[in-house]
């Protein structure tokens, strides 16, 4: 397996939902969508540990982190996969320096803030450092999060409906900026969202999912010239 990839193959029930893909997904983003209750969160839970299936295999980069046949099942914090939740989930009693500190483990504490201040330099938030988080606006605050995902210097990078709390006009804005970002990103990141416009703005491939399963792949044009179901019509009629 070459580096910079992700290899996801899963089988089974988890959570109640049935579960068979193969996902390959290369640096740079992946986008995911499907209907309500396909299983897109819970692919990336299975992804990042929190959830384990009855059989599969994920491998980060050419490390394995999940083998069912195996009994070989990591925690999540030795994956080295970034999260970005859908909801905020910023500590209010840290300011923003604390808060993308904390994911950073075993290194002393002057190496820790060391390497969440050039994550926030990267993300253009350096500014924000000594900021509480309560006192953010909606943009600031999502790229507080991201570059708390991206402080451990993870070799993956999942995100769950990024820009889902932002208002319209924001959204259009947060939205730019981290499908740029995600480009210069080194990484295999995959992106949930319901929205088309997130889709586009990407422009990345698509993997559509259905029941825990992959219904289509593909670019959106790719979608368009041969929509496989009703949620692909649906989804590209969207605005």
């Amino acid at each position: 397996m070459s580096a910079s990839t992700l290899e996801v193959e899963l089988r089974g029930d988890v959570g109640g939902l049935t579960v068979d893909l193969a996902l390959s997904a290369e640096a740079g983003p992946t986008v995911i969508v499907g209907p309500n209750g396909a299983g897109k969160t819970s692919l990336l839970m299975m992804i990042l540990g929190a959830l384990a299936p009855t059989g599969g295999r994920v491998a980060v980069d050419g490390m394995v982190v999940f083998d069912r046949a195996r009994g070989l099942d990591l925690p999540v914090e030795q994956r080295g996969i970034g999260f970005l939740p859908q909801r905020d989930t910023l500590f209010p009693h840290l300011d923003v320096l604390e808060n993308v500190a904390y994911g950073i483990a075993e290194v002393p504490r002057a190496e820790r803030d060391r390497r969440a201040l050039a994550a926030l330099r990267e993300l253009g938030a350096e500014a924000l450092a000594a900021r509480r988080t309560d006192g953010l606006s909606g943009g600031e605050a999502q790229r507080v999060a991201l570059a708390r995902a991206l402080a451990p210097a993870p070799r993956a990078l999942l995100l769950d409906e990024p820009l889902a709390a932002l208002d319209v006009g924001l959204r259009r804005e947060v939205r730019s900026f981290l499908a740029a970002h995600l480009r210069r990103l080194a990484i295999p990141t995959l992106v949930v969202t319901h929205d088309r416009a997130d889709a586009e703005a990407f422009d990345a491939e698509i993997v559509v999912m259905e029941r825990g399963a992959i219904a289509q792949r593909g670019r959106l044009a790719d979608l368009a010239a041969r929509p496989a179901t009703d949620f692909v019509r649906e989804f590209l009629d969207r605005g």
